[in-house]
């Protein structure tokens, strides 16, 4: 039986390590993406650029691929949804528009009886007057924004009055809890309760963008089960495929809340290239091209670190010990904050 042509939308890191992943398996990749310059063009079998709404290159794409996934999750669903009458589009587009959506999401979450931070929908900046409860808290667009965009941080009243936000769009305010440390959970579905899960991620941020990842999460015992089982009770919900992200935060009195979800795979996973037999983009692939389900294994425990803007400069060219795997993005422009490639060590 032949293997099917992935369509992969957007070009970033994700994308390369999904198609370098995909050649692994002998599968042909095609990148669809808005950026001329993107980096995954470098690891797929072929690429075509084009603005999201240009229904003559999405026919194109359309006719030379026979599954559809995608790299982020803020492709317009209308995009998503017109591609998934021709050809599957894996996770489905109706999961992108839940998740896309702050709100909706949280909703989604709680309506599982699973426990999230407290939050509330905001239209109007008068209403922030009446949640002193709610602060400190992070107002957040309800779409779109990662890596900290479009969040800010209320610590008391008088901070909203400083706020210069346009409120014609909406936002979310979510209480901090008292953070002691924070996790995700990598899954991969294959369908009905057919899964890999990856063992729990900590993760350290920094200005609200992932600084560096380790396994084993430094958790007890009822934190890393508890974790499993709502990542799976999520993934089974959403009946997804492919591979999924859940974040966590765990508060000082060791309660566990989901974050949020990422339906795709995922910076903090990585260190799942070298760490494990069967890395988060290999399963992902497998999974929505209906390939076979490898039982997973840990290799070792590992470290990752996310490389910065022109930290980048100090990588390249570099020496490294057989435990250290450094990944270039190849994005072709440095900018501050940007992530231009991570190092993976083996912690033997």
């Amino acid at each position: 039986m032949s293997k099917p042509t992935l369509g992969i939308i957007g070009g970033g890191q994700l994308g390369s390590m999904l198609a370098s992943a995909a050649k692994k398996l002998n599968v042909k990749t095609i990148i669809f993406s808005d950026e001329r310059d993107a980096p995954a063009q470098r690891f797929s079998d072929e690429f075509i650029y084009s603005q999201y709404n240009d229904q003559q290159k999405i026919n194109e794409f359309i006719s030379k691929v026979n599954i559809i996934t995608y790299e982020f999750e803020n492709i317009p669903f209308e995009t998503l949804n017109k591609i998934n009458k021709s050809k599957p589009v894996l996770p489905k587009p109706s999961i992108n528009r839940i998740i896309q959506h702050r709100l909706a999401e949280k909703d989604f979450i709680n309506k599982l009886n699973i426990r999230t931070t407290q939050y509330i929908s905001i239209e109007e900046k008068s209403q922030i007057y009446t949640l002193q409860d709610l602060l400190p808290g992070l107002l957040k667009t309800t779409t779109l924004g990662y890596d900290g965009k479009g969040q800010h941080l209320v610590n008391s009243i008088d901070d909203i009055k400083n706020l210069d936000i346009d409120f014609s769009n909406n936002y979310i305010l979510e209480k901090l809890v008292k953070l002691k440390k924070e996790i995700s959970i990598i899954i991969t579905r294959f369908s009905d309760k057919k899964y890999e899960i990856y063992e729990p991620i900590e993760n350290v941020h920094e200005d609200q963008i992932l600084k560096h990842s380790i396994i084993p999460a430094d958790i007890s015992d009822k934190i890393l089960q508890q974790s499993k089982i709502w990542a799976m009770q999520l993934a089974e919900e959403l009946k997804y495929v492919g591979t999924l992200c859940v974040e966590f935060f765990i508060d000082r009195n060791e309660n566990l809340y989901v974050n949020e979800i990422a339906p795709r795979v995922h910076n903090s996973g990585h260190l799942t290239i070298n760490a494990y037999n069967i890395s988060q983009f290999e399963n992902h692939v497998r999974a929505v091209c209906g390939l076979e389900q490898v039982p997973l294994k840990k290799i070792s425990n590992a470290k990752m670190i996310n490389i910065l803007g022109d930290q980048i400069n100090n990588y390249r060219n570099k020496e490294y010990r057989t435990n250290e795997f450094f990944f270039d993005y190849f994005k072709k422009e440095i900018k501050q904050k940007r992530k231009m490639g991570h190092l993976t060590t083996l912690l033997i």
